[in-house]
């Protein structure tokens, strides 16, 4: 382990520009848009002496007519004069300490203005010893932000922020919204510009390429050139990203109503195939690359439209699809090697698993069925005799079934399955029946008849002539 201690001379730091206040009557934002405890929470907050906004993707939404899902605040009260002032309150967090306010099941996040400058100690090697973790601001050699505690002023904020639309503060106090780096002029031209030097930020968090990518997805928004440039050579820095962190960034990416365009944006700029490399490496296959990137585009497109009409969606059918084409050429290795459908599959799926949590941490409780719906894939052509009815009432099938018919869209010739399968959950008894019946009928004729053998009885051998002696 090894320290460096670098300081930042404040003639150096980027002077940010004038501030641009924007009234009531230009911006049209009205408090009944805004969530009644986050108006507590910054009226009392102004009351006690602070100053008190909210901050960036709730007024950028806001600004674009959209309903913010959260509201964050920014002030310059520390996180232990907040922690004094409301109850409801605790603070979190040690590579960024915040105050989650909480009002039932709404939490509020409250964080202290971030300075821009400092000293910083950087970890040029391993991680942070214990004599190191009381440190406020630490870095490593590559220039990811470890630990950022060091607070400053609401100007030094606004350069912290990442991007200039996320970057607009809004106050209660006279209902402005202050603007230090041309945010709105960005969401009138629906751009996404990152404030500072774009790779440097990336650097000191990697996990802005994604949202750089899941910000123009889900606005519509273009990426500004030279935001733009560094994002697809970036993307190599989330292999240092935590894997537990990179699970919630998917569940950011793929589960807002925008995953088929997210997807698309993440394979023209490499990333996808970081965040799964197995899979990725399974869509550089030419024989099975179109059927493959069909079935990926089938399931995200299939989940948007979920999502958007508020139906239930789960993790764990759209992982089992993103890591289906990684499975299957596994499977056919092993199928090459002489190893049985059944025990190739669980042997390939482990396999798979354990080589992508490494990248994406995958929780047992979407994991399990995730696998339970790739086995149910072999056991669903087996429908004679009582197992159509006891697939019928396992509790993964109608995933396995949703799962099979995005395979039968893709491309891939099931001989009819997805048909049966239809038909079969749809019908009564008696037709169920003959939709079984059909089938052993089938099985019947086309089994091969066995030849009879008959016992051939040959004549006993000759003995040859014996001379008299």
């Amino acid at each position: 382990m090894g320290l460096r201690i670098s300081s930042s001379p404040t003639s150096s730091r980027p002077t940010p520009p004038h501030l641009h206040v924007i009234s009531r009557a230009e911006h049209g934002i009205s408090r009944q848009q805004i969530s009644p405890n986050c108006l507590k929470v910054l009226y009392a907050l102004n009351d006690a002496g602070y100053q008190a906004f909210i901050v960036g993707g709730g007024v950028r939404d806001l600004l674009l007519g959209l309903r913010p899902k959260d509201f964050d605040i920014a002030t310059n009260a520390t996180p232990e004069e907040i922690r004094a002032l409301f109850r409801n309150s605790r603070i979190i967090g040690r590579r960024f300490r915040i105050v989650h306010v909480h009002f039932g099941r709404e939490i509020l996040e409250v964080s202290t203005f971030r300075a821009l400058t400092h000293d910083q100690v950087e970890v040029v090697e391993g991680g942070l010893t214990k004599a190191e973790r009381h440190l406020d601001s630490v870095q490593s050699s590559d220039g990811m932000i470890l630990r950022d505690n060091v607070y400053g002023t609401i100007e030094e904020d606004v350069m912290r922020r990442d991007f200039t639309v996320n970057a607009l503060y809004y106050t209660v106090r006279n209902f402005e919204v202050h603007d230090y780096v041309d945010g709105l002029a960005d969401i009138d031209r629906r751009c996404l510009r990152m404030i500072g030097n774009p790779e440097q930020r990336y650097r000191e968090d990697p996990v802005r390429v994604l949202r750089a990518i899941r910000l123009a997805a889900k606005l519509n928004f273009s990426i500004e050139p030279v935001t733009e440039a560094p994002l697809r050579p970036c993307a190599q820095l989330l292999r240092s990203v935590p894997a537990a962190r990179l699970f919630d960034e998917f569940m950011k990416l793929f589960f807002a109503g925008v995953g088929e365009q997210t997807f698309e944006l993440l394979c023209h700029y490499g990333v996808f195939e970081v965040l799964f490399p197995a899979t990725g490496a399974a869509l550089a296959n030419p024989e099975r690359h179109e059927q493959y990137l069909k079935l990926l585009h089938l399931a995200f497109a299939n989940t948007d439209a979920r999502v958007n009409e508020d139906k239930s969606v789960t993790p764990a059918f759209l992982l089992a699809v993103i890591l289906w084409p990684a499975l299957q050429e596994r499977m056919k290795q092993m199928l090459a090697d002489g190893v049985p459908a059944v025990p190739a599959l669980q042997e390939a799926g482990l396999s798979v698993l354990m080589q992508q949590v490494e990248r994406i941490a995958i929780p047992k409780r979407f994991s399990v069925p995730m696998r339970e719906i790739w086995e149910l894939q072999l056991r669903l052509p087996n429908r004679r005799g009582k197992r159509a009815h006891q697939l019928l009432a396992n509790k993964r099938f109608r995933a396995a079934y949703d799962f099979l018919m995005l395979r039968e869209a893709s491309g891939e010739d099931l001989d009819g399955l997805g048909a049966w399968w239809t038909e079969f959950q749809q019908a009564d008894f008696q037709r169920q029946q003959e939709l079984i019946d059909t089938l052993d009928r089938r099985a019947t004729h086309s089994r091969p008849r066995k030849r009879r053998v008959r016992s051939r009885r040959g004549k006993a051998p000759q003995q040859p002539p014996v001379d008299n002696v």
